[in-house]
């Protein structure tokens, strides 16, 4: 006898682009130096208000002000000059910010 499988009571909109970026980022911290990291900046900085906007949909406004500040730091427009120890560290820390959002974030199917 074969299980029917129970669909889930939720979808994660934010959770592919919250994946997608935390590949960028954790792929970031080797390509700093290169002039591949502006399309990091570029990938980091869209998805970022992309998932910005499934929360404020959701009405999980928290998520906002973070995803606000993270387009504003990898902004690849406007760049702010980030270098050193601590900008290496802020592209996993960043990483697991984007996971985190995208596993929350989500909506109960109609």
């Amino acid at each position: 006898m074969k299980k029917t499988k129970t669909p889930s009571r939720y979808q994660r909109n934010a959770l592919a682009p919250g994946l997608i970026a935390a590949a960028a980022l954790f792929v970031a911290p080797a390509l700093l130096d290169s002039s591949w990291f502006t399309v990091v900046r570029f990938i980091v900085a869209i998805l970022a208000l992309i998932v910005a906007s499934f929360a404020y949909q959701e009405r999980q406004l928290w998520w906002v002000p973070v995803f606000a500040v993270i387009a504003v730091a990898w902004n690849p427009v406007l760049p702010i000059p980030a270098e050193g120890v601590l900008w290496t560290a802020a592209q996993p820390a960043a990483a697991i910010i984007f996971l985190v959002a995208g596993a929350t974030i989500k909506r109960e199917r109609a």
